[in-house]
């Protein structure tokens, strides 16, 4: 077994984190910038074009399954990292030309030509989230399998913090690196700007995560892998080699514990939508009911994430080690209810200090129950199937965040055509107040989960499978 990972080895290992935080910040903020503002593409479009990326999340059960399974050059996390990192970057670079020629045969109307190149774009930002699932499921097996249970938030919550500063980061280096492109509206002129940029941005994260990767995983971190291809060594008891656990196989492992479909298929996706429901109306609700400008209401994320880098700190160093997992996780979930309750009373005092103070305490309960749920996650895991888990899991949570995206819009339109009152806060208040109920349901879910259990279920399902393996 390799040795337990040191403070420097896992900030080193969150580097691909901040990397996939610096990316985020250029898809979701920049380029969706750009094609709305520069080359007026219909908002439909931009939407529907990124949220592909989403639609691939079911591509992470399988990926993960086979990183279990399949190894390569005698690893089972590392290679399927660098080899979606190499496939996204790619994509990321070849996503700046695409989008200005599709703005290009909107300009001019051209047909079948642009229906050709709106496909196109749906194609790459598919590709792209392919490549993305390929890369952050075996990254997240790959800290389950250099920590043990007591290691865990601790590693759990540094990197996640690192996931946080390649937000701010990236947001910080974007705006310097192209500081030269401001009051130009010249799309002849942005584009190779921007395709000069995101060549030096993937250059820099493949570097990256070749550090963050470097020594992390290595031949002998699983026995029986060498026992596999050496064909001479016999199974302990009771072991299983992650080679044959085939899918069929994980998805009964993952299906044999009610608690797995409560926590992955119920409370995860409560969990996502109290935390992401708002996200597509904020800035609108600090600029229609507070008045604040764009680059004001655009700091809103910034209170809600310095928010969330404490809190995943506070968590991880004090909170669950002192409190226990589940505990903190309900602790997270009550600290988000209230932080919500505040977001709808401070819209009735108009007063902005209050709405970055209770932004501060949203960001603050969402990093101590985004840490106590992904140490739950990972203790409601299987070793044995660990990549098909986290699959599972990173599925639960893509697919919440995009319906929260689509459902917190649908909400507002419905909340403006409502009798709900006078100006704009009571359709604001109607998001919000549905985002509340879904996280005290979220709190009521947590209840009923039981991690003892969920070990009882999974190890009597792991002996029938054995059964079967061994003839």
């Amino acid at each position: 077994m390799q040795k337990p990972l040191s403070l420097l080895a896992i900030l080193r290992l969150g580097l691909f984190q901040a990397c996939l935080g610096a990316l985020a910040v250029i898809f979701s903020g920049l380029l969706n910038r750009v094609m709305l503002s520069e080359l007026g593409y219909p908002g439909l479009l931009v939407g529907g074009a990124l949220a592909f990326e989403q639609f691939m999340a079911p591509s992470r059960v399988l990926f993960g399954q086979i990183s279990d399974g399949y190894p390569l050059f005698g690893r089972r996390r590392v290679p399927y990292v660098l080899l979606g990192t190499l496939l996204f970057s790619g994509l990321a670079v070849l996503a700046v030309p695409l989008i200005f020629q599709v703005g290009r045969l909107l300009s001019a109307g051209s047909q079948p030509g642009l229906a050709f190149g709106i496909t196109a774009l749906c194609g790459l930002f598919a590709a792209y989230g392919l490549a993305i699932s390929l890369a952050t499921t075996p990254y997240l097996a790959l800290v389950i399998d250099r920590t043990d249970e007591a290691e865990r938030p601790r590693a759990v919550a540094l990197v996640w913090c690192m996931l946080t500063v390649g937000i701010v980061v990236g947001a910080i280096l974007t705006s310097l690196s192209l500081s030269s492109l401001d009051q130009v509206t010249d799309p002849a002129i942005i584009e190779p700007v921007l395709t000069q940029f995101m060549l030096k941005v993937s250059l820099i994260v493949i570097a990256l995560t070749l550090l963050a990767t470097w020594n992390m995983e290595t031949r002998s971190a699983y026995p029986g892998l060498a026992a596999s291809e050496a064909g001479n060594q016999a199974k302990a008891p009771g072991e299983l080699p992650q080679e044959a656990v085939t899918m069929a196989q994980s998805w009964r492992l993952i299906t044999s514990s009610r608690q797995v479909l409560i926590f992955f298929f119920a409370f995860l996706v409560a969990f996502t939508l109290g935390l992401f429901l708002q996200d597509p109306i904020l800035e609108s609700y600090g600029a229609q009911v507070f008045g604040l400008s764009i680059s004001a209401s655009t700091q809103l994320n910034a209170f809600w994430g310095v928010g969330t880098l404490v809190g995943l700190l506070l968590a991880g160093l004090l909170v669950v080690p002192r409190l226990g997992k589940l505990p903190s996780a309900r602790l997270g979930c009550r600290l988000i209810l209230i932080s919500l309750v505040l977001l709808i009373l401070c819209g009735l005092t108009r007063s902005v200090f209050l709405l970055q103070f209770v932004m501060i305490l949203f960001g603050l309960a969402a990093g101590i129950a985004t840490n106590s749920a992904l140490c739950l996650m990972l203790d409601l895991t299987l070793p044995q199937a660990a990549g098909a888990f986290v699959g599972v899991w990173g599925l639960a949570q893509a697919l919440s965040r995009a319906i929260g995206k689509l459902l917190g819009g649908g909400l507002l339109d419905l909340g403006r055509q409502l009798p709900l009152g006078p100006g704009p806060f009571p359709a604001f208040a109607l998001v919000l107040s549905v985002e509340a109920l879904v996280t005290f349901g979220a709190l009521l879910l947590l209840a009923s989960l039981n991690v003892h259990q969920f070990r009882q279920d999974t190890a009597s399902s792991l002996e029938r499978v054995l059964s079967m393996e061994m003839g």
